[in-house]
This record gives C-alpha cells, structure tokens and sequence, in this order.
C-alpha cells in the first residue's frame, strides 16, 4: 500500500478492531506461468485481538472477515472491481463471511449505485482526514 492509502486503511480498521492483515495473499503464485501471487490491500479478521499480524498470510476458515480494497481518488471501475474480486478470492478461504469495502478519497454516485447492487461497501475518507495534515 502507498502512503495515501495505509492511513485510510488504518482509520478504518481503527473504528472496527480486529486482526488487520495488510498485503494478504489471497492466492499464492504457482509454477504455472500464468498464476500470480494475489494480494488484497487488507484483510481484517473480526472476533481477535485488536492488532496488526506481521505476515501476509492468515488461516481464515471459519472466521468473519473483512477485505479491503483502498484507493486515494475517486471510487472508479478498476477499486470497484478489486473490491468485488477480492470477496470472491478470500470465499476460497471459506471463512464463515466476507464483507468488503472499498476505501476510497471520493465517490461517485453511479460507482456507489453498482457497489450496492453487488454488495461492495463504499467508505469516502477524503484527504482532509489524514491525521498527518492535522
């Protein structure tokens, strides 16, 4: 994650609690030239202690979970589609439910329209909010 986005994601799972897991692997590359490692920008694990896992990698069968996606700009077809993505790679995992959400600095009522329609989560914490520019 960029330095635009880290601070949100935190904000974020600030307000919620549980195991963040940033940069979670959701699927490991493999021999096959055409499969590449998968990363989600986070994964919270509800229902743990309130820290940050220092891997990229986290045992989620059985567990509730939420997969963050975050972006500094407006929420656009590219967050979009790696927020809706994302919850069908970490249901690999079979963890007892997915929630995704999709950080974003703006949003934008068709974007927000078609996240409702696919249960995606719109989050807006514009720039103003980065507790660095208090």
């Amino acid at each position: 994650m960029s330095k635009h986005e880290t601070w949100r994601t935190r904000q974020y799972w600030d307000s919620v609690g549980g195991l963040l897991i940033e940069e979670f692997r959701a699927v490991k590359e493999s021999k096959n030239p055409s499969q590449e490692n998968r990363y989600m920008d986070a994964v919270i694990v509800l229902n743990e202690p309130k820290k940050i896992h220092n891997e990229n990698t986290y045992e989620l069968t059985d567990k509730d979970v939420i997969v963050v996606q975050t972006k500094r700009g407006r929420i656009g077809m590219y967050l979009l589609g790696q927020a809706y993505f994302s919850k069908i790679l970490i249901q690999m995992h079979n963890p007892r439910s997915v929630k995704s959400i999709a950080i974003c600095g703006k949003n934008d009522a068709v974007m927000a329209e078609l996240a409702s329609e696919h249960d995606v989560e719109i989050l807006v914490i514009p720039d103003r909010d980065n507790p660095e520019q208090l």
